[in-house]
């Protein structure tokens, strides 16, 4: 069975995928975080783009739905800023940033102290339509999870001829 939307499940998932990112790729080569050998986005541009996405997506939007104001459509969000944004960084520093925003957004989060009625609350997504605060809170748990696989198959990928007759048992490879 699936399991239903629950604030207080998703905020340490939530919480936990900086340090995820830091423990992870703090102090690597660039070879391993800047380096790309597949068609995906690579770990520096993985937490740019999950840098931009906490300050003008998941807690902007937030803010809409929550809001008195009658239009409550969303700003589009730019999917690619992080390659002009993230430019003459490094990736200790992205991984700092990312870590110190998102923790400011779990506070926010947490103090708004959400009933099932706000949950219930609707925005509207520019390419969506009518989206409620519930479905925009999975989502974001969701889009972690997606740009974590995403990051660590890229960095797999480094080793896809090295593995030899392996390649065949790693799925993350194909």
């Amino acid at each position: 069975m699936r399991m239903k939307f629950k604030l207080e499940e998703a905020i340490p998932l939530l919480r936990k995928t900086p340090l995820l990112m830091k423990v992870l790729l703090k102090d690597l080569p660039k070879t391993w975080t800047q380096d790309n050998y597949t068609d995906l986005w690579s770990p520096f541009d993985i937490i740019g783009h999950l840098i931009h996405g906490e300050r003008t997506d998941w807690l902007p939007r937030t803010r809409i739905i929550l809001s008195n104001v009658s239009d409550k459509t969303f700003e589009p969000f730019d999917r690619f800023a992080q390659f002009e944004n993230s430019k003459g960084e490094t990736m200790d520093d992205l991984l700092l940033e990312f870590e110190s925003l998102r923790k400011k957004n779990m506070e926010e989060l947490l103090s708004f102290s959400l009933s099932k009625e706000q949950l219930m609350q609707e925005g509207k997504h520019p390419e969506f339509g009518k989206v409620t605060l519930e479905e925009l809170l999975s989502s974001w748990v969701v889009h972690d999870m997606a740009h974590i696989a995403q990051m660590v198959k890229v960095m797999a990928s480094r080793y896809r001829e090295e593995v030899g007759p392996w390649a065949s048992y790693m799925n993350i490879l194909k």
